[in-house]
């Protein structure tokens, strides 16, 4: 027996209260209240509405007194789409979801998050929804979280069903992890996408799905990466195996831009509830770093909301600046993170951020390993693939097809490759040699801090050839490779098919 006991209207955030998380305002509204399991052990179910206007804060909670003697936590919800002017912005309503642990900054009551890839989602000991996390349903005030990602100037009005279900729990599962380490081939250079999407956010992928698709692709190891949830974690081990090294992370998804957590602990969980202006990503990111992983800022000049990168990049580990299919923000960020290298020598710090590329495949046609990192690691393992990342010792491929080689060499059998640093005097001479297999009908172009100083003849059909240039430390204090392939008709270049990290050269 399902007993629909009242509605509730919050009657457009009329009754609420704002607080403060962490540095971020947010808004509670009116609680919702259930009886106590003593008359009855069937459903029972509130609907509650209300209309949030333009201007709302980024998190709206909706507590929810869960008493004892709950099994389950099921919660649905609708909201209007009404039609808006060219140009503006329509309704869209992320939803999540924190137990009686409390809403605090940091996420130790976090049960997960859907964003608004889900109409409706449940928790209970056993299991959950793809996103959200299974275990205890304790007594206490739970909350609906809400993120209004935009709102019409109409207003944004919702309907949430709130059922809970009584009942003695089963048994919580034990979580169980892939391993940390994979049959690898001692050092040598190892394939990896870094940031890709499955049913536990907003893709449509199963892990089974990407774990065949990384294996087709070529691929040694990738991160996974769901928007704001570790909920996928627990999952990955049987899709692992020597063949395949699988990290742990999240895409760390706020109002002010993404970041990867590349290569977490099990169970990591990072926080997203912030914007630039409140001073709080220098907590996270050193959360991730304490967890074992790498800060690597996603798509820093994507178009789409709340996608570009504000918190600039100084906690950066590295940068991810090929993201999926080539696109002019691709080639924006390539730009951006070259004025940074140039910014390092300019200054004379030795420090600087390494680039990489991953797919950020959601769903098909997405292709996973396009692009895909390639970095030179002494074994294929989480620690390895990170110091190797971390390092610059990598360069970033269109696909498996493509490899590349780079190194510098001075006249006393002085050398260096990617990543590495070339130790001669301002004024010795220098041979860098460029070596590319799988890129047909591509141009080679050598970039330095000084800009483009070389620029070779097509490659054949075959896709392989080698390219040699002289220079010296005083002219050249970095030499990076692009592989391009044949620029449509204008002045811009043709779309990446390779690019390296750069060879520094200098004492």
């Amino acid at each position: 027996m399902c007993e629909d006991d009242h509605e509730n209207d919050h009657a457009g955030i009329g009754r609420r209260a704002v607080f403060v998380t962490g540095a971020a305002a947010a808004l509670t509204l009116t609680t919702v209240s259930f009886a106590s399991a003593a008359g009855g052990t069937g459903p029972r179910t509130r609907t509650v509405r209300g209309t949030l206007p333009p201007g709302v804060p980024d998190f709206v909670y909706v507590p929810v007194e869960v008493p004892r003697g709950v099994r389950e936590v099921h919660v649905a919800y609708t909201y209007d789409r009404p039609t808006v002017p060219a140009g503006t912005q329509g309704n869209a309503l992320d939803i999540g979801l924190f137990d009686e642990q409390g809403t605090d900054l940091g996420g130790r009551g976090f049960r997960g998050w859907s964003g608004g890839a889900r109409t409706e989602f449940f928790v209970r000991a056993d299991a959950a929804t793809p996103g959200y996390l299974p275990g205890p349903v304790r007594a206490g005030t739970w909350h609906i979280a809400l993120g209004p990602y935009t709102v019409a100037p109409q207003g944004l009005s919702y309907e949430i069903t709130v059922t809970l279900t009584y009942g003695e729990q089963d048994e919580a599962p034990r979580p169980v992890y892939p391993p940390e380490r994979a049959k690898g081939r001692g050092r040598a250079w190892y394939r990896g996408d870094c940031h890709l999407h499955s049913e536990y956010s907003d893709g449509r992928y199963t892990l089974a799905e990407i774990a065949e698709l990384a294996r087709a692709a070529g691929l040694d190891f990738i991160n996974s990466s769901e928007h704001n949830t570790h909920s996928a974690h627990a999952h990955w081990a049987e899709h692992a195996g020597d063949d395949l090294l699988i990290l742990l992370g999240e895409e760390v998804t706020t109002r002010n831009g993404h970041v990867v957590a590349l290569g977490t602990d099990p169970g990591t969980f990072v926080d997203w509830r912030y914007r630039a202006r409140d001073n709080r990503f220098g907590r996270f990111a050193r959360q991730i770093r304490r967890a074992g992983g790498l800060v690597v800022p996603a798509h820093p000049h994507a178009t789409c909301i709340g996608c570009n990168w504000k918190f600039g990049f100084g906690e950066a580990d590295a940068v991810e600046v090929w993201n999926g299919a080539y696109t002019p923000d691709d080639e924006v960020a390539l730009a951006d993170w070259d004025g940074m290298l140039v910014a390092s020598v300019r200054d004379g710090r030795r420090d600087w951020i390494p680039a990489m590329g991953s797919s950020d495949s959601h769903r098909s046609p997405d292709v996973i390993g396009r692009p895909q990192t390639v970095v030179l690691a002494d074994d294929l393992t989480r620690e390895a693939i990170q110091e190797g990342i971390r390092a610059g010792r990598s360069y970033v491929a269109e696909s498996s097809k493509v490899s590349l080689s780079l190194t510098a060499s001075g006249g006393r059998g002085e050398h260096a490759g990617i990543g590495e640093r070339l130790r001669v005097a301002a004024d010795t001479p220098v041979t860098v040699r460029l070596e590319v297999t799988g890129a047909p009908r591509c141009t080679v172009r050598l970039v330095t801090d000084q800009g483009v100083l070389f620029t070779g003849d097509p490659l054949p059909v075959s896709g392989a050839g080698v390219v040699e240039w002289r220079t010296t430390a005083s002219y050249a204090a970095y030499v990076r490779a692009e592989v391009r392939h044949e620029a449509a008709a204008g002045p811009l270049p043709g779309a990446l098919a390779a690019f390296t990290n750069p060879v520094f050269l200098g004492s």
